[in-house]
């Protein structure tokens, strides 16, 4: 394909993305709580953290929205929630798994050149700089982390992700399956328990109510009662 043809297309895409952003509301923050939150967030809550803190608002939300869809049968939603709740649980779990490894894994080759022994353990150390404060610096790491992991996630995603949720999807189809097989038991044997004690109850008051005898044909002649 030409750049002639090309050019329309990228020209449209140009287009459109500016119309996206300019669409946008745009929001100055002003108040100096909101700025320190903001603030502190960016400078303590890592990219490991933040995929748990993702992952666990997920796992409160989305596998009731499938679980109460009355679009489709009960059976759809019971499996559809099962496999929203093993992707969010494998997704986060090795989400953040590889943050954290990737992350740990740069700080040691993110040693100051002066001190470190090896050339390659400064491979990531910024360059052209001579001094750099301590915070700047981890936010260096987490930064070179978290695109790491990106990439690393590529190939987890197809070789860890989508077998553990198929194992997990599985599992919980299984225990669902069972809960609710012991619980129309239940309802089952609620009927037969039932009769069984109306039966129990008739035979007790039949040997313990009282015991009336009967009259023998000469007495009843003799004009005598029961004894």
């Amino acid at each position: 394909m030409s750049n002639l043809s090309v050019k329309p297309f990228s020209s449209f895409a140009r287009r459109t993305a500016k119309w996206v952003f300019d669409s946008l509301p745009s929001m100055e923050l002003k108040k100096g709580k909101v700025l320190n939150g903001i603030k502190w967030a960016g400078q303590h809550i890592s990219s490991p953290q933040n995929r748990v803190i993702l992952g666990a608002t997920a796992l409160m939300s989305q596998p009731f929205i499938d679980l109460y869809n009355k679009r489709v049968d009960e059976e759809t939603r019971k499996v559809s929630a099962a496999r929203t709740t093993a992707k969010i649980i494998a997704g986060t779990t090795t989400g953040f798994l590889v943050r954290y490894y990737a992350i740990k894994a740069v700080e040691k080759f993110t040693q100051n050149p002066i001190k470190a022994e090896k050339a390659i353990e400064s491979f990531f150390f910024p360059k052209g700089i001579a001094h750099t404060t301590v915070k700047g610096l981890q936010q260096h790491k987490f930064t070179i982390g978290t695109f790491l992991s990106l990439g690393i996630m590529l190939f987890t995603n197809f070789a860890i992700d989508a077998p553990l949720t198929k194992y997990l999807t599985n599992h919980f189809v299984k225990r669902i399956n069972e809960h609710e097989k012991n619980k129309l038991d239940k309802e089952i044997a609620k009927p037969v328990l039932s009769l069984n004690a109306e039966k129990n109850n008739l035979v007790n008051n039949s040997m313990t109510s009282s015991y009336i005898p009967r009259v023998s044909i000469e007495k009843f002649k003799n004009g005598k009662g029961a004894e």
